[in-house]
């Protein structure tokens, strides 16, 4: 449904800053789902958002994306209104690590290279080392032929999500989305994926959003917290104040859950 305006211009990525200026959208008009967000995700920082199922936080994404146009307000990037720029550069500059990465019964080069055109086998490479899983691959008696089978069958958890996060780097994508991306995986490899991402973000100056549920699993890896609740921006600040000070209500029964957290 989505369509190019006459005119489009291609993104042009300086930093990779988001913006989100009193956003309201909703999938109908009878329920709406953002209620006036704004919110400011600085170029190569990593912000997670956190809020409850409903409130909005994949929404955030979708819109980042374009699958859908704001009701009102603006999103941006690095200044760009993303209704004014072409759909193929601002897919370009995302990179999306979800909760299941949704692999093709084909091989790893194949899924890695499926994130950019015409990837070169150096490309390729130079993924999977990033995403820490060259040396795994290397290991199997197909290298990167080898078949992952549907879905990825053949691969655990983890190693689906470093090829899916392999894949978003074949891209050359300059701003990240992981939407729940260790939700299923086991405590030892959502600890293994959050440094991942974090060194990611800090050693290629990446812009990140990091969509959780679960104020538990954030600490490593955000910079700052944005606590979301039916549709609103309800606290927002750097994970220290966030998790030593909070402010409302909501926030403190978060961390109410998490065992060692400092609730004030």
């Amino acid at each position: 449904e989505i369509t190019e305006k006459p005119g489009a211009r291609p993104l042009v990525v300086a930093g990779g800053e988001v913006v989100l200026e009193d956003v309201h959208f909703g999938y109908n008009s009878e329920r709406p789902i953002l209620k006036g967000l704004s919110l400011t995700v600085p170029a190569g920082q990593s912000v997670a958002i956190v809020g409850p199922s409903g409130s909005g936080k994949s929404t955030i994404g979708r819109l980042l994306f374009r699958f859908y146009d704001v009701n009102s307000g603006a999103l941006r990037i690095d200044g760009q209104d993303v209704r004014d720029i072409t759909l193929h550069s601002l897919h370009r500059a995302i990179g999306v690590v979800p909760q299941d990465t949704v692999l093709f019964n084909d091989t790893i080069r194949y899924n890695i290279a499926y994130g950019r055109d015409n990837a070169t086998e150096a490309e390729v490479v130079a993924a999977a080392k990033a995403a820490q899983i060259h040396d795994f691959i290397l290991s199997l008696p197909e290298g990167y032929d080898t078949a992952v089978g549907e879905r990825g069958l053949k691969l655990s958890g983890g190693e689906k999500q470093r090829v899916g996060i392999a894949r978003a780097f074949a891209g050359g994508a300059r701003i990240v989305v992981a939407d729940e991306p260790v939700s299923a995986l086991d405590v030892t490899i959502q600890a293994q994926i959050l440094d991942l991402l974090a060194d990611l973000t800090k050693e290629y100056g990446l812009t990140m959003l990091f969509i959780s549920h679960d104020l538990a699993v954030i600490r490593q890896i955000a910079d700052r917290i944005a606590v979301m609740y039916h549709g609103k921006l309800v606290e927002e600040g750097s994970t220290a104040q966030v998790f030593d000070s909070p402010r409302e209500d909501y926030t403190r029964s978060l961390l109410a859950a998490i065992p060692g957290a400092n609730a004030a």
